[in-house]
């Protein structure tokens, strides 16, 4: 049919009963639908559309004010002004060999034209030009571009006398610690891998330095990697690059981690770190947002759903507060005996089995309870609040319930109702003492269960709401170690991440223990209030000076005394680090 000429009669009709646009075939399937009368399937099948998406069309045309099935948007220009000013000279320098990048270039400085790079090279490609083959650097026009930083080499390192800024002047806090704990000694009882550039020992301290300076993701460390204080901390002439850090958990067994962890704790068994009088204990989902076939689902609470994550378990010293156990290496069907690793664990490094655990009814399961019982080890967990024991509880007289105070003043609800009994648990084979209570601020009952027959019930209530404090503790983990930064889709390059962790909130809750009025803060606060500061640095023949910007909260660190006492450290040969405010 020639251009312009009229339809046929044929056409036309097809033009109705054969919409050849989505909006079209909207319209006429609705006006079929609302105008003929024609049943839902019947038009969902004559229009292509399954019956499900029908209804929801109709569901969406009868909420829709304006419907515009026939709107024709505005047409754009046909021209692009700004490449057709600059065709022939971008022609012409193209013709001299020059790159799009160059061209791009030369188009801003001297004509004040800002055609980007791809822009101009579809300018070419439209004229004809095949892309330039790839120059070598020496063939390229000299211009600025970024600085290469040097390999780390522990070789390399020199302590020539010098002065600089660092922006993680904080993190020098933590050098007395480390000089006292020795982390070499850690390093080779775990057998962590190194080399003549990079040893084991300057590999930890690196990777250790990223947790306790709070970077969210290797990656992140090129933004740090020109800080010579950083290499400095690490005894490096630089420090590694996030190719380094990313690769190196490749290359440690879960034997490695197993005794790194060990370690740690030999290490500090004379700081009294862990009270060991009782421990919390909980599961924490790190979610994964990639595609990977070998990872578990498993419920994550900040999302209420159960999604693709690394199951980890995380045990916490409830009076010292600090993480001493974790374990990321965990499958499904193995969680409900974590419980009694971490028993293992603990009865080989410290000559005894742990006195007192506190842990959720979803932790292990009741045929574990009797086991912990044979144990002799005392535990506290909740019940599952069935509608058998709902009944239960609304089937007691008022009379059965006896008002108790707990001795916390900060409290709001400190007058509970405390129902008293026996429990016969059939998996455990063996009754236990259980409280129901009311009164403490939930809607529901709860309902604890425990084999500790000596406590008294307000003492049993208060320890279990201590309990929060592990709440809390990964919470600080998530926010500020950034437990949630996946680093990997394999459980085993995460445990080594959550080692690291374990080892930094110790050494966390150590420089919080010397600051007045920081003895229960989280990391994050003890980091923004103390660390968080630049400095200068001038290394001498003798001495590295580390002098702190001034912050509101420096008296804190004037007053502890940590400022005051010159450290040798062993890593800068023959060199003691000393502050000044």
């Amino acid at each position: 049919m020639a251009l312009g000429a009229p339809k046929s009669l044929t056409s036309c009709r097809r033009f109705f009963l054969e919409p050849f646009s989505a909006k079209q075939r909207q319209y006429e399937a609705l006006r079929a639908y609302f105008v003929e009368g024609a049943p839902s399937h019947e038009v969902a099948e004559r229009f292509g559309y399954s019956p499900g998406s029908f209804r929801v069309l109709c569901h969406d045309f009868r909420r829709q004010p304006a419907p515009e099935f026939f709107v024709v948007g505005k047409r754009g220009p046909n021209t692009q002004p700004k490449k057709s000013r600059v065709r022939d000279l971008v022609t012409a320098l193209r013709k001299q060999n020059h790159s799009v990048y160059e061209i791009s270039e030369f188009l801003k400085s001297e004509r004040g034209t800002h055609l980007s790079p791809t822009a101009v090279r579809e300018v070419l490609k439209e004229e004809g030009f095949a892309p330039l083959p790839r120059r070598l650097d020496e063939e390229r026009p000299t211009h600025i571009g970024p600085a290469v930083q040097a390999v780390a080499d522990v070789r390399q390192f020199t302590m020539t006398p010098r002065r600089f800024i660092t922006q993680c002047g904080g993190l020098f806090l933590f050098a007395s610690d480390l000089v006292r704990l020795d982390l070499d000694v850690v390093a080779k009882a775990a057998r962590l891998p190194g080399s003549k550039m990079i040893p084991s020992v300057h590999a930890l301290r690196a990777c250790l330095a990223l947790k306790l300076w709070s970077v969210e993701r290797k990656s992140h460390v090129m933004a740090l990697v020109a800080d010579e204080g950083l290499a400095l901390f690490a005894g490096l002439n630089v420090f590694p690059k996030k190719s380094y850090l990313s690769e190196y958990s490749s290359r440690i067994a879960p034997q490695n981690t197993a005794k790194m962890m060990a370690a740690w704790h030999g290490q500090v068994a004379g700081d009294k770190l862990f009270d060991a009088s009782s421990f919390n204990l909980d599961f924490h989902s790190i979610p994964h947002f990639g595609e990977d076939a070998t990872i578990q689902r498993h419920y994550v609470s900040a999302r209420s759903r159960r999604q693709p994550s690394i199951l980890a378990f995380m045990a916490q010293d409830a009076q010292g507060r600090a993480f001493c156990y974790s374990n990321a290496d965990i499958r499904k069907g193995d969680e409900a005996n974590e419980i009694f690793r971490f028993i293992s664990f603990w009865e080989k490094e410290h000559g005894a089995l742990p006195a007192h655990l506190v842990f959720d009814s979803k932790l292990t399961t009741q045929a574990n309870w009797g086991r912990l019982d044979d144990l002799g080890i005392t535990f506290m967990t909740l019940r599952r609040r069935s509608r058998r024991i709902l009944d239960d509880v609304d089937q007691l007289p008022q009379s059965a319930w006896r008002r108790v105070e707990l001795d916390v003043p900060s409290r709001k609800y400190r007058t509970p109702r405390v129902y008293e009994q026996e429990a016969f648990i059939k998996q455990a084979r063996r009754s236990f003492r259980q409280l129901y209570i009311l009164d403490l601020g939930h809607e529901e009952p709860t309902i604890l269960l425990t084999n500790d027959r000596k406590t008294t019930s307000p003492k049993l209530i208060t320890r279990y709401a201590q309990r929060m404090l592990i709440e809390n503790a990964l919470s600080d983990a998530v926010r500020f170690f950034h437990m949630d930064a996946l680093s990997s889709s394999v459980g085993l390059k995460i445990d080594f991440d959550l080692a690291l962790l374990v080892i930094a909130s110790g050494l966390y809750r150590l420089l919080a223990r010397r600051m007045r009025g920081y003895d229960d803060a989280q990391a994050r606060n003890v980091f923004r209030d103390l660390l968080n500061m630049p400095a200068d640095i001038t290394v001498t023949d003798t001495d590295v000076v580390v002098r702190l910007h001034r912050r509101a909260h420096l008296p804190v660190l004037l007053a502890s005394n940590l400022l005051a006492k010159p450290v040798l450290v062993p890593w800068w040969p023959g060199h003691r680090l000393r502050f000044e405010a």
